[in-house]
């Protein structure tokens, strides 16, 4: 997952609220509003978001029951060849024991199938034959980018309208014009940028590559590292590998000056798999209003995938646990999903949005998504739902999400910074279908900067997780302290826009807001409304 080097430090919010108005408007949440023990740091009996008498949810959800459910899901994957892998026996597992729990809460977790092709790699080589014989090592120089084709190919390569200057802004290979003059029968070097990468390779097809090889921008630390990234489905026709800037840029600039040949070698097929997303939704609440707090809880082959994203589902299972037992009353229909498939192309959550018609696209008013939130060198990351860090904002209401969390790490004293919507999680077919959608993310393969650790801690020149789609991503890769904090912004996202209310005369619950004063509050009205790199 991609993460920024542009920091906001937040600042306590003491009286500052999301937006001026509250109440409904059209195609809105509630605000929620203060009435009996709950939350709200509001002034009184008007809409809030205050401290309050009795327990929250944030307080409810302990991280050391998060941390069992982690130990469960290692268990499953140690038991299952390492992995919780879609369409294995440990994405079964998995599944069983999510499902085992949920039930034992009072849901009724349902299955939503789907079928899909599974890229399958195999033996791969990336190597310089000419001038200099030179080979390049799988993992740290280059990596096969997934649905790559098969093939085994030795020819030139050619830098296709690269830019290795000043921003090194790159549209290179997303258009067919691009190719103007491209030898037919070479390999593509592309450099990443702008469009996505299977536009870059489909356009380096059709100029006659045989191969293609896609090195990152290089505008920026989070950019410049090792490209891991996929074309989705379905397999493209020429092999295809990823790799750093640095070894991109020589090339480039090699073969400016003479032919230089390289070997492109991927071992590579599909498979069938036939798998499910779990689907669990609150007894009560409005269906008109359903918030969809969402991870997804396949991992990759390559290991137990604890922190990507056993986190993420851990703290959204315990989430839902804790909110069932709650005495207050969701107004708001909450569906807690665990998706499969996505680290092969976002396909559980996909298939969900596209299952929706017009009319349950309306319903939806925001997904929250929470993917690796345990990175061991992490940063409080949020989406950046306003567009103000990146340029690309969500539908309308995602500013709001962005805020929510904010604001709550804020209140706990704790900076947090925003990353950018950059299509890597489940959160984008959301977004893609006008939904709005926030949520949370500690840091993948991105490196951490000077910047980053002298406000979050940890180490620079690090990556944020080192063990990111690695046999090493572990129990022992996750960090509880990023763990526990991550959970409890969850527990508050979702009770906020659950907007529980008390039952009568029960006194205690996680209704909103007991407060000192009258009609004070800060109301917060809502919008309605990955794995790999899959492009740009």
């Amino acid at each position: 997952m991609r993460t920024s080097r542009t920091l906001r430090r937040v600042a306590i919010i003491a009286s500052a609220g999301l937006l001026a108005s509250g109440g409904l408007v059209a195609g809105t949440l509630p605000a929620y509003a203060g009435q009996g023990p709950g939350y709200g740091h509001g002034q009184g009996k008007g809409p809030g978001h205050g401290h309050s008498k009795g327990n929250t949810l944030p307080e409810a959800v302990k991280v050391n029951k998060v941390v069992d459910h982690l130990e469960a899901l290692q268990a499953i994957a140690d038991a299952n060849g390492g992995n919780r892998q879609s369409g294995t026996p440990g994405y079964e597992a998995a599944a069983d024991y999510v499902e085992y729990k949920l039930r034992k809460a009072g849901y009724d977790p349902v299955r939503q199938p789907f079928t899909y092709e599974q890229f399958v790699a195999g033996s791969t080589a990336f190597e310089q034959v000419t001038p200099t014989a030179l080979p390049y090592v799988v993992g740290t120089e280059f990596e096969v980018v997934e649905y790559s084709g098969a093939g085994d190919v030795t020819a030139p390569i050619e830098a296709v309208d690269v830019n290795l200057e000043g921003d090194r802004a790159s549209t290179s290979g997303c258009e067919a014009e691009d190719f103007a003059g491209f030898t037919a029968g070479s390999i593509a070097l592309v450099q990443r940028g702008t469009c996505d990468f299977r536009v870059k390779v489909e356009n380096a097809a059709a100029a006659g590559a045989v191969a293609a090889v896609i090195f990152n921008q290089g505008n920026g630390e989070d950019r410049s590292g090792l490209l891991l990234a996929t074309l989705a489905t379905p397999q493209v026709s020429i092999p295809t590998v990823g790799t750093t800037y640095a070894l991109g840029e020589t090339l480039a600039l090699a073969s400016a000056q003479e032919e230089v040949t390289v070997r492109v070698a991927v071992e590579a097929s599909t498979r069938t798999v036939d798998t499910f997303n779990i689907i669990a939704d609150t007894r009560k609440g409005n269906p008109d209003k359903t918030v969809v707090v969402g991870g997804h809880l396949d991992g990759v082959a390559e290991g137990p995938g604890i922190n990507d994203n056993a986190s993420g589902s851990a703290a959204i299972l315990e989430t839902a646990i804790q909110l069932a037992k709650t005495k207050g009353t969701p107004q708001n229909r909450v569906r807690f999903a665990f998706w499969g498939g996505e680290e092969d192309g976002l396909i559980g959550s996909t298939h969900y949005v596209e299952q929706l018609t017009e009319a349950e696209i309306q319903q939806h008013s925001a997904n929250l998504n929470f993917d690796m939130v345990g990175s061991p060198n992490f940063v409080r990351f949020v989406y950046d739902g306003d567009g103000d860090a990146f340029g690309t904002a969500g539908p309308d209401g995602s500013a709001e999400i962005e805020a929510l969390f904010t604001e709550w790490f804020a209140s706990q004293g704790l900076a947090s910074a925003p990353t950018e919507f950059s299509g890597r999680s489940d959160y984008k077919a959301f977004i893609d279908a006008g939904i709005p959608a926030g949520g949370l993310f500690s840091g993948a393969e991105g490196i951490k900067t000077e910047e980053e650790a002298a406000l979050f801690g940890g180490t620079a020149g690090e990556a944020y997780d080192p063990c990111y789609h690695s046999e090493c991503d572990t129990i022992e890769n996750v960090s509880v302290e990023a763990l526990d904090q991550f959970s409890d912004a969850i527990a508050h996202a979702t009770a906020t826009y659950a907007d529980v209310k008390k039952h009568p005369g029960k006194g205690k619950g996680w209704g909103h807001g007991k407060g000192h004063g009258k009609g004070k509050g800060h109301p917060h009205p809502w919008h309605h409304s990955y794995g790999k790199h899959d492009g740009r």
